[in-house]
């Protein structure tokens, strides 16, 4: 079974998934010649979010309809994780690759002059593992999630 079919690896599976679309969605900004553009890089939360809900509603489809709401949280959360961490390991080959960028975030960025390509990675990393954690948090008081209080088997 490989990483893309087993159903115990979907946080991995969707979390390079997701890694891919920011990285494509980064590329997509670059070549438009948008990358000063802040406020667009708010659809980096879209593609976050889009991938956590298709990783929570594919755990619950592969394993019998049933999703714990803890299980819902880890899951929603590692791919997050997988994810930022990915992006940022590209960001920061990036901005080794392209130092023209690094000048113009270190120019234009209040906390430029204090950024190195190290930091700026490890930021935007943190930065999506801390938003893919309020992502799942939102998400999962939206789907369905199996009772944590229901008893397994009703002998007393």
């Amino acid at each position: 079974m490989s990483l893309f079919t087993n159903p115990n690896r979907i946080p991995e599976n969707y979390g390079i998934r997701v890694a891919v679309g920011l990285i494509v969605y980064f590329f997509a900004m670059k070549f438009a010649g948008l990358t000063h553009v802040v406020e667009l890089r708010l659809l980096n939360l879209v593609i976050l979010i889009l991938g956590i809900y298709l990783a929570l509603k594919k755990f619950k489809s592969s394993h019998e309809k049933n999703l714990n709401y803890f299980r819902a949280l880890s899951t929603g959360v590692t791919t997050g994780a997988v994810a930022s961490l990915i992006f940022g390991l590209f960001l920061f080959i990036w901005l080794n690759i392209d130092p023209d960028m690094m000048h113009a975030i270190e120019e234009h960025d209040p906390m430029g002059r204090f950024l190195n390509p190290y930091i700026a990675a490890f930021i935007v990393a943190l930065e999506g593992v801390f938003s893919g954690l309020l992502v799942t948090f939102i998400l999962i008081n939206y789907i369905t999630t199996d009772e944590v209080n229901n008893p397994i088997d009703k002998k007393l």
